[in-house]
């Protein structure tokens, strides 16, 4: 009997052909999701999952799932995900530790760049057919001889590192409990509020980071200061960033990824805030921090690699697993 795997979003074709050489794949043609009814009847009777980022995973939708045995994540954050509730359905959960760090840290230095170059306005005024020639507005500030402040030194935070030492930055600021990189000086997270030109925001959603810059952390921020996120949307409160871009505490906002992506948060906000959506002073795409055409193949690859090693009867490097309390 032919096993069926449900792939939710489209794939590129190799990785398609890949996962029909060993069994029958049912794939959403996007790039909308499935409906949750959609999704139950394909489960039904499925044995393999490829998922991805609006893919939202627990108990209910395991009870409509009997036969499936894996999940296997084109992504590399899991909060969407409950692994507990895998673990005891007996599924195993893969995903993609490495491969979407470089291009997201790209993406950082250039939401960054864009936000306090005021690029979106400088582009916008040019198409209104308005401009005659240099003349002085729209200055801005740059990373060289600037502050600058990575929270977060996972692999994604120490790339961002990376790539900033070479703006000849005046100091770079290291904010983790967790995690050490020399090249940093390590301060607190109020330290960097207060002295940072640039905040940028590399950091997982768990349940101490939510909201981790709110009302409270923005007073104390520098006047000015441009803020980045790239890591979850729900580290942040948009609506108390919304404010202090409103009081000109904020410098600028820039992000790819919003408080409304966070599925299985149910008092999530169910859009942007709207503040944030007609600021001059905001950046904002679409969650593009991995979308380079060779990367989303190389990673598409890795997670059919994990699906079929685990309808193989193998347990594929990139499996995760949760702490089951007794």
């Amino acid at each position: 009997m032919s096993k069926k795997i449900v792939v939710t979003q489209p794939v590129h074709a190799e990785v398609l052909r890949t996962l029909q050489s060993v069994g029958e794949v049912v794939m959403n043609t996007g790039p909308a999701p499935w409906t949750q009814a959609e999704l139950y009847q394909h489960l039904v009777d499925a044995e393999a999952m490829m998922a991805f980022m609006p893919d939202r995973v627990d108990a209910e939708v395991l009870r409509h799932a009997p036969r499936l045995k894996t999940i296997a994540c084109a992504l590399k954050g899991y909060d969407n995900f409950d692994l507990q509730a895998c673990e005891q359905a007996g599924v195993v959960v893969s995903f993609v530790p490495d491969l979407l760090t470089e291009p997201t840290a790209e993406l950082a230095i250039g939401l960054a760049i864009a936000a306090a170059r005021n690029i979106k306005p400088g582009d916008d005024f040019v198409r209104t057919g308005q401009y005659e020639g240099w003349r002085p507005v729209l200055y801005g500030t740059g990373l060289h001889q600037s502050v600058v402040a990575v929270v977060g030194l996972g692999a994604v935070g120490r790339a961002i590192v990376d790539r900033l030492q070479g703006f000849g930055c005046a100091q770079i600021l290291g904010v983790d409990p967790y995690n050490v990189d020399e090249r940093v000086v390590q301060v607190a997270l109020s330290t960097a509020m207060t002295q940072a030109d640039y905040l940028i925001l590399a950091v997982p959603l768990t349940d101490t980071s939510r909201y981790l810059i709110d009302d409270a952390a923005l007073a104390q921020a520098k006047p000015g200061q441009v803020l980045v996120n790239i890591g979850r949307g729900s580290v942040v409160c948009e609506a108390a960033v919304a404010r202090a871009l409103q009081r000109g505490q904020l410098g600028a906002y820039a992000a790819d990824v919003y408080e409304m992506e966070d599925w299985r948060l149910a008092d999530r906000p169910l859009y942007i805030n709207p503040v944030l959506l007609v600021a001059d002073n905001t950046v904002l795409t679409p969650h593009i921090g991995s979308a380079v055409a060779r990367v989303r193949l190389a990673i598409e690859l890795r997670a059919a690699d994990n699906l079929i090693q685990v309808l193989a009867g193998q347990m594929p490097a990139d499996i995760v697993r949760s702490v089951i309390p007794a």
